[in-house]
């Protein structure tokens, strides 16, 4: 799909490929649910604006933007959809500079618009279930990502005064944020943002999104040790010794795909985002994980991508106070 496309160069062309998106079968209101056909009625006149519908039932007036994160935007909605669409489709993301010079918009109003879209990619987990299953595998793995701004709590005192782990005689990852990620071989990854990664806090990631009938490959971290025990087979490979891959007569033991996927989400947030709010980690790990999950690898392109964006922006309204000023990027 080009940029030229009229749907992000017209506003009516927009409206009407976001109404075939959220109303494959007609207009919805979302007031009172209401969908039937002879009890929805389209206002028409030069006293009301396109796409404006009345509701028999409930007599509330509606358009395709309400209950969405468009909803009470003065943002044409031409724009919108060229936002949506430049952010699924940029592998590495897509920094909101970038965007408020591309689409003619104040810097605030792209850092905003960046958010709203990022509530949209958010998935639902307890909607689209675990992860994993008989037969399946999932890889598992921590990683650390920029400076803490919050505290981390130790379960037992430190003996020295202002004492810090290490790590090849670096500080490794006492400071910084971290991130547990899960992928299935072949399928949808998920990324989670811990205060503390400690065994208990990985287990509870784990078993509300792995099935335990799904073998299970991590390194050596004494973080899976027991948390493996549960589930059907839980193989590891040792870094410290330089293994990265092991066969397993058919099967290669490694934890390569989950090293993958978080290379992309390190490149996009220090070269591309640069910075990010601790506070607002959660959506940036929610943008990569809808990226990968609708990737190239499983049948979807851009237009394919930003077309399920727009299915999923409805019930995740997101105001600008909500969102907060911290963390621009």
């Amino acid at each position: 799909m080009k940029l030229d496309h009229p749907i992000f160069t017209d506003a009516d062309e927009a409206r009407k490929h976001l109404e075939a998106q959220r109303w494959p079968h007609g207009p919805n209101c979302p007031h009172c649910g209401n969908a039937q056909a002879d009890r929805i009625t389209a206002m028409k006149g030069k006293a009301h604006r396109p796409g404006l519908y009345n509701c028999m039932e409930c007599r509330e007036q509606f358009t395709v933007t309400v209950g969405t994160v468009f909803e009470r935007s003065k943002i044409p909605l031409n724009k919108w959809l060229l936002a949506t669409f430049l952010l699924a489709s940029s592998k590495k993301g897509l920094s909101s500079h970038q965007l408020h010079r591309m689409l003619g918009v104040t810097y605030k109003t792209a850092w905003f618009m960046t958010h709203r879209i990022r509530e949209a990619m958010k998935e639902d987990v307890k909607s689209s279930g675990p992860i994993g299953g008989e037969g399946k595998t999932v890889e598992a793995d921590e990683t650390y990502i920029g400076k803490r701004e919050t505290p981390r709590e130790y379960a037992r005192p430190r003996a020295r005064k202002n004492w810090k782990p290490t790590k090849s005689g670096k500080a490794g990852g006492a400071e910084k944020r971290i991130v547990v990620g899960l992928v299935e071989r072949g399928g949808k990854a998920r990324m989670f943002h811990l205060q503390n990664a400690t065994a208990s806090t990985v287990r509870e990631v784990l078993v509300r999104n792995v099935t335990r009938d799904t073998t299970l490959y991590t390194d050596e971290s004494r973080l899976y040790v027991e948390t493996g025990k549960e589930y059907a087979k839980h193989d590891t490979v040792k870094h410290s010794a330089k293994e990265y891959a092991r066969r397993d007569g058919e099967i290669v033991v490694h934890t390569n795909t989950i090293e993958n996927v978080f290379s992309v989400f390190k490149r996009g947030m220090v070269g591309v985002y640069q910075h990010c709010g601790e506070a607002h980690l959660h959506r940036y790990l929610a943008e990569f994980d809808f990226r990968y999950n609708r990737r190239m690898a499983l049948g979807v392109n851009d237009a394919e991508r930003h077309d399920q964006l727009l299915a999923m922006i409805e019930g995740k309204r997101l105001t600008y106070r909500r969102t907060g000023e911290a963390g621009h990027a």
